[in-house]
């Protein structure tokens, strides 16, 4: 008889890409359960890993965005983020190594000032999290810059419109309870800053 409280480990025994180009890979899989038992279809994908950069002038105001986000199909107003960079400038391509892709400080130094034409001379690493554990294999590096000043206007990439704005923390608590701070990974990097008084 199987017990449940011993290896959960599931095994893939069947992957079929579905879709597998320069922006992400799709995968159908079949797996096996720890008491033999098989189950599909599950879906999973594979997209760069990415950084969150929870960032605070010299004023105390933190640094924000507003952007389309296509997923929810709505203008959101959320922290400095975007992904780590392939040499090639692919978004993915099946069987990535972390060699692949910039070091996450470096992504991260650069998204804040392609984004927000700032720079921090202090930055601390927050946590490394899945960004969806259940369908996507990425990773959210999230960062604490400090003391940030402009040295410069936007550089964005020919897809981004965004927005700059500044916020008071109170505002952004306020944003959050409201339901209008909606990314999960922004709103984790915010609780966990204050768990640490940073902020």
């Amino acid at each position: 008889i199987y017990d449940k409280r011993e290896d959960l480990k599931w095994e893939e025994v069947k992957v079929d890409h579905v879709i597998s180009d320069e922006w992400m890979d799709l995968r159908k899989s079949r797996f096996r359960f720890p008491d033999g038992k098989e189950f599909e279809p599950y879906y999973s994908y594979s997209r760069r890993s990415f950084v969150v950069v929870v960032a605070r002038d010299t004023e105390g105001k933190f640094l924000c965005v507003r952007q389309f986000r296509y997923g929810i199909k709505k203008v959101t107003t959320e922290f400095t983020a975007g992904g780590l960079e392939r040499g090639d400038g692919r978004e993915y391509a099946f069987g990535d190594s972390i060699e692949d892709y910039e070091d996450a400080l470096s992504a991260a130094k650069r998204e804040l000032l392609e984004e927000t034409g700032y720079a921090s001379d202090e930055w601390t690493h927050i946590i490394t999290v899945p960004s969806n554990a259940t369908i996507a294999d990425n990773y959210a590096f999230i960062y604490f810059a400090d003391n940030c000043r402009k040295v410069a206007e936007q550089s964005l990439d020919e897809t981004e419109y965004l927005n700059v704005e500044l916020h008071s923390a109170e505002e952004i608590e306020e944003l959050i309870k409201q339901g209008n701070f909606e990314q999960a990974n922004h709103i984790l990097a915010w609780y966990m800053l204050k768990d640490r008084n940073l902020l």
